[in-house]
């Protein structure tokens, strides 16, 4: 079984353009003594919206590392896979992160449920947690609850699992849990990682649902405290399963932050130091929006293909926000008019599209609306993707910008 280490990012790069600059941003961080380790992925909707290959993800990737010359780990996650996916990742991923969310909440066979239940008489009763103050009062009908809801769902989570094992030696495996209506509780996530080690699937990374809304591309809306409390929860949860059901020792949390949740990289930076454990943190699928915004400051063809993707953006809106209709809040009185965005400076264009809320011209809509819009990007070809080489430069030092001094330094330097 291939190792993940410690503190490892998953990060998005659409276009196949930016992982050099990305990985200087990891660069930078190991030159202040902290090691973290990249992780490349794009889901199979993205390559699908997009027309690229899952191999263009680790050549891009292995071509920034050789370049740079990175003697560190990194990974390529084959992002939200399934069944019926998953094939074409195996020879270009060594991550494969295995979605069962679609089965979530669908009844296995009652034996099922029985068997799972007489397997676990621990799980009934007080359980008491180590680094939770209360221990957990858990009831039979509320095992039975919960296995309901989760067991075809791990079931589901072991077929896949052992379908890479059979193809692949050599490989991380996460658990994704995040793409459903209904947080996990921490109760839950117990009886979850009971049941995955029943089915003997060495999982790495589980990555739960957790309070509060993750829109895409802006930051954390909901109630900190209550975040802060379920991640710190939820950590020593794992770390009692890991004994109590020999889960791999390195199993560590993952958060599918849809990017730019900079109000909880505090919190989780905090809970690390003082718990020693890991985290996975996939963020900065705003890179597109990085390479936008370095479009927009060179000007001329750069601004004016930028100010055309907006155009074409507010034309398609109900499009574009159908797929991700649960996790953005648009308000589209909100946004401005394309008249008044082709009198706009570059500067003013990246001063409403970066992610700095303080800025009296940043507008959280305009940023929602054009992380989705990348697909309207790949429709231009090469056109977008020339311009991005001619900017390199521009492109590249706010993508590394972005995910240093936004991302990076608020988690790991306190």
């Amino acid at each position: 079984m291939l190792t993940l280490e410690k503190y490892t990012i998953g990060v998005g790069d659409r276009f196949a353009h930016q992982a050099k600059a990305q990985l200087q941003a990891f660069v930078q961080l190991a030159n202040d003594g902290v090691d973290i380790v990249p992780v490349w992925n794009k889901s199979n909707r993205e390559h699908d919206f997009i027309g690229s290959e899952p191999q263009s993800v680790f050549d891009a990737a292995k071509s920034a590392v050789d370049n740079i010359g990175w003697d560190k780990g990194w990974h390529v996650d084959a992002d939200h896979i399934n069944m019926k996916t998953v094939d074409k990742y195996l020879e270009c991923s060594d991550f494969f992160t295995i979605d069962v969310a679609d089965y979530i909440g669908q009844m296995p066979e009652e034996n099922v449920i029985v068997d799972f239940i007489d397997r676990h008489p621990e799980l009934i009763g007080s359980v008491c947690i180590e680094g939770i103050d209360q221990p957990f009062e858990i009831s039979r009908e509320y095992v039975e609850e919960v296995a309901s809801k989760y067991l075809l769902a791990v079931q589901a989570a072991a077929k896949i699992y052992r379908h890479i094992e059979s193809n692949k030696s050599e490989f991380i495996a996460e658990v994704s849990m995040d793409e459903t209506d209904l947080p996990q509780t921490p109760p839950e996530l117990l009886i979850i990682l009971a049941a995955l080690a029943d089915e003997e699937v060495k999982l790495q990374t589980i990555a739960p649902k957790f309070t509060g809304r993750f829109n895409k591309g802006v930051d954390y809306v909901g109630d900190l405290a209550q975040f802060e409390k379920e991640f710190n929860d939820d950590l020593a949860v794992i770390a009692h399963a890991v004994v109590k059901y020999g889960l791999p020792e390195n199993l560590k949390l993952s958060v599918h932050s849809g990017s730019d949740k900079f109000s909880i990289y505090p919190i989780i930076g905090n809970a690390l130091r003082r718990t020693g454990s890991g985290v996975h943190l996939k963020t900065a699928g705003t890179t597109w929006l990085e390479e936008l915004i370095g479009l927009a400051e060179s000007g001329g063809e750069g601004l004016l293909l930028a100010k055309h993707i907006y155009a074409s953006a507010l034309e398609n809106v109900d499009e574009l926000c159908g797929p991700y209709a649960s996790v953005i809040d648009i308000d589209v009185n909100q946004l401005p008019d394309s008249e008044n965005v082709n009198d706009w400076s570059g500067d003013q264009y990246a001063n409403a599209l970066r992610h700095v809320q303080d800025h009296p011209e940043f507008n959280q809509h305009f940023r929602q609306l054009l992380h989705i819009a990348f697909k309207l990007a790949a429709k231009e070809g090469t056109r977008y993707t020339d311009l991005l080489e001619v900017n390199a430069e521009v492109v590249g030092k706010n993508v590394t910008e972005n995910l240093y001094d936004r991302h990076f330094k608020r988690i790991f330097i306190a």
